[in-house]
């Protein structure tokens, strides 16, 4: 039995929330988020994954790291640039430790 190897490519598509989304998490976090993304209830240590200085964030801004990490990953580079603008200009003490 053989099986076909096939070259597979991934792309990542991120869609932009409805309006009526958007207006939900707005109101449920106070801040526009640069992209749509899964926002916890918690906030939670994170660290510098090349110093291991740690800091709390508050779930939006754990939302928005998680997706810059994943998407510095995929080299989704578009993304990457604009969560690393918002979270200069929401979380600068953060930005500096975990991102600068």
């Amino acid at each position: 039995m053989f099986i076909e190897k096939k070259e597979m490519k991934m792309e990542v598509i991120i869609d932009m929330p409805t309006p009526e989304l958007k207006k939900a998490m707005e109101k449920k976090i106070n801040k526009t988020l640069p992209f749509l993304c899964e926002v916890g209830n918690e906030p939670e240590i994170v660290a510098n994954r090349f110093t291991g200085q740690e800091i709390e964030l508050q779930p939006e801004a754990v939302a928005v790291y998680d997706t810059i990490m994943g998407a510095e990953m995929m080299e989704q580079w578009p993304i990457v640039r604009k969560g690393i603008t918002w979270f200069r200009q929401n979380y600068p003490e953060e930005y500096m430790v975990l991102l600068d």
